[in-house]
């Protein structure tokens, strides 16, 4: 049987989950054989975990040049994803990458060619399409059970964060060292899967980001983001780490009657005509085509990450088709440079955006900024139940 042997970059607290399972051979067909991480107490602490089985790396350039591995998982702050990323292609490694694909999408282009031109498997770490209740979702629109899309609505804010989770690291919600707050760091699973279940980008998105506004902090930490989709529908998205109790409703109207996901569970309001055909042909004033409410049954595993990982790995012995294409990370962090250009411009912004005045913005961000922290201060928190 073939094995498959795998390293990590960045053993904070994704990378660290993802070496235990490796390590552990949860996984079946791979081994964890080679871990890096710059910080050398994250190596005493791997050492302890792991023993000499496992290769430890200080360097990243000695990681590339010594590391005896197949695949690679990138765990490391999000601005190195695309730069390790494309030199994992180089060696013709796969690459498993942790989301987002990036900070900016001008240069998340740019792995995704690396990744087309090495032939290999990458895939993103988007472990919520392995919830049931997404797919299904994903499922009865996709298949035009839920007619053509009118609205979609996100609030997802039950990701409350005290002061001292960004006080836990020096590189947390600062343009230079994470590239922007709620939008980058909590929501690109919810961002990927509204495209991913509608099946939808919007075409233009006008913003409005509170930067600070509940923290002691540069980035938003609370945003409200209208967009419009090219058939007409429009759609609300509203994040907050600032907010307890928060809220996570995932809501989708259509031609058909409307779908919600809440609370773990999955409603279909169904309509028994066509909303458009009964407009047409009604002629009694008030009335409304007949609605019937079905709690719609959900089936199968939520393996979240594991689910990714083992997809990952079967796609690279077996051929596996993958859940997660890491070509796909571009779609959320789209929406994502959409939001905070809009805001930056205090303006809509059509998408795709003008990759390189978002650059341009961003880097004035981080040379204006007189935010200033600990950046020797990095504390690993459990990240068990948070995303």
């Amino acid at each position: 049987m073939t094995i498959l042997k795998v390293g990590i970059i960045g053993l904070g607290n994704m990378g660290t989950s993802h070496a235990k399972r490796l390590f552990n051979r949860e996984i079946d067909g791979a081994i964890l054989t080679a871990v890096c991480d710059v910080r050398e107490e994250r190596m005493v602490k791997a050492r302890e975990e792991f023993g000499d089985r496992v290769k430890r790396f200080l360097s990243i350039d000695e990681f590339f040049t010594d590391a005896d591995i197949d695949g690679v998982i990138i765990a490391t702050p999000h601005y190195d994803h695309p730069t390790l990323a494309i030199r994992a292609f180089e060696k013709g490694w796969h690459v498993l990458c942790e989301k987002p694909a990036g900070v900016y999408t001008k240069n998340v282009r740019l792995m995704n060619e690396a990744a087309a031109k090495s032939g290999r498997v990458f895939s993103m770490m988007f472990n919520q399409r392995t919830n049931p209740l997404y797919q299904k979702m994903r499922e009865l629109i996709q298949s035009g059970e839920l007619g053509e899309i009118k609205r979609t609505n996100w609030i997802i804010t039950d990701w409350y964060r005290a002061q001292s989770y960004y006080d836990s690291g020096g590189w947390r919600a600062t343009w230079e060292g994470e590239g922007g707050g709620v939008m980058l760091n909590q929501s690109p699973h919810q961002l990927d899967l509204w495209q991913w279940i509608t099946g939808m980008m919007p075409t233009r998105i006008r913003s409005f980001c509170g930067f600070g506004k509940y923290h002691d902090i540069e980035v938003e930490d609370d945003v409200t983001a209208y967009v419009e989709y090219e058939n007409g529908a429009t759609g609300l998205f509203v994040t907050s780490t600032g907010e307890a109790p928060g809220t996570n409703r995932f809501e989708v109207a259509g031609d058909r009657g409307k779908l919600v996901i809440e609370n773990g569970n999955l409603t279909f309001w169904r309509l028994r005509q066509s909303e458009r055909e009964f407009n047409q042909t009604f002629t009694g004033g008030f009335g409304e085509p007949e609605c019937w409410k079905i709690d719609i049954p959900v089936r199968g595993k939520n393996n979240q990450h594991l689910g990714i990982l083992e997809n990952w790995v079967d796609a690279i012995l077996n051929g596996a088709e993958l859940l997660a294409p890491g070509e796909e990370g571009i779609k959320s962090l789209a929406i994502s440079n959409g939001v905070y250009l809009s805001s930056w411009l205090d303006d809509w912004v059509e998408l795709p955006i003008d990759e390189d005045l978002y650059y341009e913005k961003l880097q004035e961000k981080i040379a204006t900024s007189t935010f200033r922290k600990d950046t020797t201060k990095d504390v690993t928190l459990d990240v068990s139940g948070t995303h």
